[in-house]
This record gives C-alpha cells, structure tokens and sequence, in this order.
C-alpha cells in the first residue's frame, strides 16, 4: 500500500523524525489560507500523487509571494502529471502540500529497503540527495553506502557510526543524524514497511536535519494490525482495475501495455512480463492469483482484466503445484461462457493435472490457442495483440 508525502510526514512525526511544518489544500482559497498560517515569506507547494518524479513533471514549485503562491497552486491543482513512475496516463493532482521554505545547506539520500540477497534490513544512503537513486547508483555508484542490520541485534549505535562514516558526518550533526536513523529503523520495523525513503534528507544552514521529502510503502498482508494505516488508503488514486482485484484479494498492478497477464506466483508472473516484452510486447497488467487459486478465482481475473478496454489479447500462465491445471482450465471456460468475450486467449499450462487441463480447454470449442511452452505463448499473445489492434 502506498501513501501521500503529507501522510507519510504525519507519521514522521509520530517517531520523532523532523518535518517542516505543512498543510494540505485541494483549492486556491485552502492554499492562500495555509500560507497565511504557516507564516514566513516563501513557500513549496508540492503535488500530492503516488508517484515520484514530481518535481520534473512540474509538480513541485517555489513561491516567494503569496501572488505567485495562488499563481503555482493553480497551475497544479487539477494537472495531470506524467512521471516516469505514472506511466503515459499520468496522474491527477487533486491535493497540494504548501510548506514554509528553509535554507538547505547540504541534500542526503536515506533509504530503508529489505535486501532480498542477504535476507536482511539495509539502509541505503547517499552524501548526494534530491537525485533519483536509481540514476545516482548508476552513475555514481562510490557515492552509496549501505549498512546491512543483523536481524537479532536490531538497530545499534554500530550502524548509526557507519552511516555517519559513510556520510562523512561528526560531532553533533552525527549525534542528530544517528538519532534520526534509528526513528527511522523504528518507524519501518514496526509499520511494517516495505520501502521507506527520504529524498532529501537536508541539512539546513541552522544545523538541522529535515525530512523534504518523504515515501512509505506498506505491506498490504499487515493491515489488519495497522488499521490507521488502512485508513489513509486513497482510492482516487488507483485506477477501477486496482479497486477491484483489492476486493477480491489478488496482487494487481495496472501497466501501460495491451496484453493482459494472468499468472499464478509473483516470481513466474514477472518473468511473463518480461518475456513478453522480449518479443515485442507490452504487459497490460501484473496479476497474481496465488497459489491455491479456484475456478471462481480464474473466473474473477479474467474478468477484472477484461475491464480494462486497452486489452487486445490475454496470455494465462499456470503452473500447477497447488494450483491444479484442470481446475484453472474449467474458471477460463466458465468465464468465456459468462463474458462471451472476441479478446484473444492464448494459455500456457504445466504442472499437477495439466492433460486434464489442456483436454478441457480443447473440447471447449472456444477459440482458446494453447501453447506448449512459455516462449511460444509469448509469440503467440504477442501476433495476437498486434493482429488486433
């Protein structure tokens, strides 16, 4: 689950970690009044969407007068930004976050992230900040330090030294900076995070450290322990597919792509996407259906992927452990019969039942091409998709 800077600053707060002071507007009026309250003579009026990128795309402006703070709020405000994490739809801007400005002396990177090699916590953190930390492990990859954290030690005044080593901090900004990393380290462990990022982390000329900039993912198998947390969900930004498979309990990420994918296990679901990409097309979405999916399962994806209208063809993907190919093969026949769809179904199927599962599909008498193998499922969806579009 993703939340907004301004909720992931509240909570921020609540471990201790320092923000500027900021309010929320959804129109002028809002924006001139927070600006009055929050005082001062400069203010960041900051778009609220999930989405990085922001400040590229225009969504991130500083006004030196409230003239020009009623001018930037208006120009944000209803604007669809397209990031390079928004895909080419964008995002509308229905939120802004107006903060007083501050004078930064220097910019870091923070990050808390699990490290899937070495099973472990990390913090990833950089001396540059307020730079996309992809492109900065890319190109300057002698700029990232990362400090692993031993699971039965939990956070320690070892790891706060070597961040600060690494970071080139000492004397007091150390002892702040190691204060914050630790709040930190809290904040993760105990909201069940899955990323936690502060870009920038600053410096100001008083000697202060501020969290600009802040992002916070939550694991969405947590939410029933953190039900604060499940409260900031905003539906407005997720599109109606994600909406639903969140009823129906599937992992589901709408992509920018025409093929639709329905897939069981995130590891074989990716390396779909990726195939397809390889020989020339676009995944339309990651579904997952899990392990133990039923016919009623099968039925229900395939029907949330045939609500998005920029689907051209769909390639199933089974591979039956759990899962039985011949129970997965009488959902896709269920569904064909309900939604008496024209879309292009190619199916791939291995594993527990799976002549079963190919024998039920073939005496369907529905148009359904059944692959033998991965890669020729792949070409097959692809020619599909491009014959129909």
């Amino acid at each position: 689950m993703i939340i907004h800077e301004y909720q992931a600053k509240d909570l921020m707060r609540q471990f201790l970690i320092p923000v500027l002071d900021g309010k929320i507007a959804k129109n002028i009026p809002e924006a001139e009044q927070a600006a009055h309250e929050l005082g001062g003579n400069s203010w960041v009026i900051k778009a609220q969407i999930h989405a990085g990128g922001r400040g590229k795309a225009g969504g991130v402006k500083l006004a030196k007068s409230i003239d020009e703070l009623k001018v930037f709020s208006e120009d944000i405000l209803g604007k669809v930004l397209v990031t390079h994490q928004t895909g080419p739809q964008g995002k509308k801007v229905q939120t802004v976050l107006i903060e007083k400005g501050c004078e930064i002396a220097h910019e870091f990177y923070l990050g808390l992230v699990l490290d899937r090699k070495t099973s472990r916590l990390t913090f990833v953190a950089s001396s540059v900040g307020g730079v996309e930390i992809e492109q900065l492990i890319s190109e300057n990859p002698d700029k990232i330090v990362r400090v692993a954290v031993d699971a039965a030690c939990g956070f320690s005044p070892f790891v706060a030294r070597k961040l600060c080593a690494g970071l080139q901090l000492k004397g007091e900004q150390a002892k702040k900076a190691s204060e914050i990393f630790k709040n930190f380290f809290n904040l993760y462990t105990q909201m069940d995070c899955t990323v936690a990022e502060i870009n920038p982390l600053v410096l100001t000329k008083e000697g202060e450290f501020l969290a600009l900039d802040a992002k916070l993912n939550f694991d969405d198998n947590s939410l029933f322990r953190h039900p604060e947390i499940a409260a900031l969900r905003d539906e407005t930004e997720e599109s109606y597919e994600e909406r639903l498979a969140s009823q129906y309990n599937f992992s589901y990420v709408t992509l920018v792509g025409n093929i639709g994918c329905l897939v069981n296990g995130a590891g074989l679901a990716m390396a779909t996407a990726d195939i397809i990409k390889y020989h020339g097309g676009e995944p339309a979405n990651f579904l997952d259906i899990g392990g133990g999916a039923s016919r009623e399962t099968t039925e229900r994806a395939l029907s949330l992927i045939l609500t998005d209208t920029k689907v051209r063809a769909i390639l199933v993907n089974i591979f039956g452990g759990i899962t039985k190919c011949d129970v997965v093969a009488e959902g896709i026949v269920a569904a064909l019969k309900n939604l008496g769809t024209n879309v292009p179904l190619v199916v791939r199927l291995e594993g527990t039942n799976v002549s079963t599962g190919k024998r039920i599909l073939e005496d369907s008498k529905f148009p359904i091409l059944v692959a033998e193998n991965l890669i020729e499922a792949a070409i097959m969806v692809v020619k599909s998709a491009k014959a129909g579009v």
